[in-house]
């Protein structure tokens, strides 16, 4: 295998692995915020015991996704050190943002709130978690500026005596419209999997304690997880919705500046006006999109997703042969290598992760709705059913997110940084020139197997310390620990989340 189709295997499977964690701090990290809020508010114990169980959860996640997001920042350095060379100059502005003005962030608040249940006062450690909330939305916001500039350059120009992109205002990378589409569609996307993951544990839970006839456990099920199960259920309904219409707006963002992308999405070979969804597809989806079957479709929606419009003029949308031939025509037909250049992406890849990225996002929405309904005035639900499609939807958005993230990527092919034709067109990059010219295939086959290894290692202790303390419900006694409660305020008292 030569280094490029290594590198990309090697980045692509830490990328996708890393952000399985991601999605699930950026959404939970405010709920358990919520529920922390609504105990100080309330003073109902239930919320306290709630933070307390989620927050635990969130922890390790976090720390498994801190963990596994380091490599993401050397990988640019040693597999991609042309692409880094490249565009060093405007990538690296978002990425430093991202460390110092959202990553220590995280890190401050969070240990004070980890640690300082009975140092600092109720308000002060609500407003530590609410930060370590806001700075890990923010830390996304930094990313996806860093990523929407690769998919649509701004802010810059190019060099032709260094043949580098250079920064020309960090207020246009920091405001491109496909950031301003990408950020709230992923951050809604991220209340999808966290309303999910607390849906889904706390109806296993719910179910469980409501079936052992025993008025103690029924009790705890009604008045601590039941209100769980509700809030996740809400979340997800409302995720879901800003999924979509937040979805709805970046694909027509897409369809303007990388059409490419989203015709392979539909694998629409040839343009045309009130052109069809297709739900289902068969026959061989390669480049040149022959013998393809189109067997379930909605008509003139593909238009409406790409244009706004289901049929006339307006509606029409180019095929990925039509987009070939255009940036044949403009970019050229051979690589550096003499090779002849593929403007389609991967079309089975881009067809088949929208829409799993979709259905499995439907499924979630799914258990929000059923859940939602099965505690409708003051009922908890005895649905073995229900417990076991709660869990069965809880990796769904986990996977949805994850095929959405595999489609921005692939369907930018075969560019690394795309081209902006309205714009700065000669800020571009083949991914081919991208990968080192000096790291041997031989380091990275090697890099790449201790990698996925270790991030495997990773994966079981991430399962089973959420498996552990999931099962072991909410803490069966909770007490206020603050200073305001204590009675001697100069009692040393042991440290809260030590094991």
């Amino acid at each position: 295998m030569e280094a490029l189709e290594l590198a990309r295997w090697q980045f692509a499977i830490t990328t996708v692995y890393h952000f399985i964690f991601v999605p699930l701090t950026i959404g939970l990290a405010p709920i358990v915020a919520g529920m922390q809020t609504a105990w100080v508010i309330t003073k109902n114990e239930r919320w306290l015991k709630l933070t307390k169980f989620f927050g635990k959860l969130l922890l390790i996640n976090f720390a498994l996704g801190v963990v596994t997001g380091i490599v993401q920042e050397f990988q640019f350095g040693m597999a991609w050190s042309e692409y880094s060379r490249f565009v060093g100059d405007v990538f690296g502005a978002p990425l430093a943002m991202e460390a110092l003005a959202a990553f220590f962030v995280e890190s401050v608040f969070l240990g004070v709130w980890i640690f300082g249940w009975d140092r600092v006062s109720k308000k002060i450690h609500l407003a530590c978690i609410w930060a370590f909330a806001l700075a890990v939305n923010l830390s996304a916001f930094f990313i996806l500026a860093a990523n929407s500039w690769m998919q649509h350059p701004v802010g810059a120009i190019y060099n032709p005596e260094t043949g580098r992109a250079e920064m020309e205002s960090i207020g246009a990378v920091l405001t491109n419209n496909t950031l301003l589409a990408a950020f709230p569609h992923t951050i809604t996307s991220a209340f999808l999997v966290a309303g999910t993951f607390v849906t889904g544990v706390a109806a296993w839970w719910m179910v469980r304690l409501a079936r052992t006839r025993r008025p103690d456990l029924i009790q705890l099920a009604r008045d601590v997880y039941r209100p769980a199960v509700k809030v996740g259920a809400v979340v997800i309904l409302v995720a879901g919705l800003g999924v979509a219409i937040s979805g709805d707006v970046q694909g027509k963002i897409m369809y303007e500046q990388q059409p490419g992308k989203m015709s392979a999405a539909e694998a629409l070979c040839g343009g045309q006006e009130a052109a069809p969804f297709s739900i289902l597809t068969v026959g061989p989806l390669d480049a040149t999109c022959d013998e393809l079957t189109h067997l379930i479709e909605i008509p003139g929606l593909a238009s409406y997703l790409g244009t706004g419009h289901f049929s006339g003029p307006e509606s029409y949308l180019p095929g990925v042969l039509d987009v070939q031939e255009e940036y044949t025509a403009r970019y050229g037909d051979l690589t550096a290598a003499g090779e002849p250049v593929t403007y389609t992406p991967p079309l089975a890849i881009s067809y088949w992760s929208f829409r799993l990225m979709i259905g499995l996002g439907m499924v979630a929405m799914g258990l929000g709705a059923w859940a939602l309904w099965a505690t409708r005035r003051g009922r908890i639900s005895e649905s073995r059913w229900l417990s076991r499609f709660a869990l069965l939807a809880i990796p769904m958005p986990f996977a949805a997110a994850s095929f959405g993230w595999i489609f921005t990527e692939v369907g930018r092919q075969p560019w690394v940084v795309a081209p902006n034709p309205t714009g700065i067109d000669q800020i571009r990059l083949l991914t081919e020139r991208g990968v080192s010219t000096v790291v041997s295939p031989g380091l990275l086959f090697t890099s790449m197997i201790v990698l996925t290894l270790i991030y495997g290692v990773l994966a079981v202790v991430w399962y089973r310390l959420i498996h552990r303390y999931a099962v072991e419900g909410v803490p069966a006694q909770v007490r206020d620990e603050s200073p305001e409660a204590q009675d001697d305020p100069d009692t040393h008292r042991p440290m809260s989340f030590a094991y």
